[in-house]
């Protein structure tokens, strides 16, 4: 109960799910974060990294909304199609060239597509990705990329569509994919025998 009496415990304030900290216990450090400025370790097959800045990293986020991070990017980068449940991004490109983009939710007409929404980003450029929609950024360039991205929550939560649908434990059932994706049932055999990737 992380180091509550009983009777405090009890008394505990939860916001989201954090138990907000005895006012006569908070510290500076309860607000500080350090190391931005450190690249992530962008080996890996996706060839990028997430460094956040949560709740759950600076507990002084507690209630205030909003959360940070940094992205790393090799050349040809990506940080795959994912979602926040809880939070619109917005994202400034600081280094590199990037290929953005999401995708709208379903229409009401059911014979219509889901649009695409894209744009190339140049180092200065900002774009924003609205919450809950799929979106992603890989980088087109040679050289390696950073941006760093405000969102709208102390924790946006995060779901990498491929790690979520073909990556679960336990896997989701073969016949629900084969249906929902309708491919051959070889073909989601062969997605889920894949390691996915959380760049997080």
């Amino acid at each position: 109960m992380y180091g509550l009496t009983m009777a405090a415990f009890l008394l505990a304030v939860f916001v989201n799910g954090k138990i907000c900290k005895d006012p006569n216990m908070v510290s500076a450090n309860d607000f500080f974060f350090p190391g931005l400025n450190m690249p992530g370790n962008t080996s890996n097959p996706l060839g990028s990294k997430v460094t956040p800045v949560n709740v759950n990293q600076l507990p002084g986020l507690n209630t205030l909304g909003i959360s940070l991070v940094r992205i790393d990017y090799a050349p040809y980068g990506l940080n795959p199609p994912h979602t926040h449940p809880r939070a619109t991004e917005v994202l400034v490109v600081v280094e590199g060239t990037l290929f953005v983009g999401f995708v709208s939710s379903n229409p009401a007409d059911p014979n219509v597509k889901n649009k695409l929404f894209t744009k190339t980003l140049y180092p200065g450029d900002v774009f924003v990705f609205p919450e809950g929609l799929i979106h992603f950024q890989f980088n087109v360039g040679k050289t390696n990329a950073v941006v760093f991205a405000g969102l709208s929550s102390q924790n946006p939560g995060v779901i990498t569509i491929a790690n979520a649908v073909f990556g679960s434990d336990p896997p989701i059932n073969l016949d629900v994919l084969t249906k929902a994706f309708q491919v051959d049932a070889n073909v989601i055999k062969y997605l889920q025998a894949q390691f996915w990737w959380n760049i997080d």
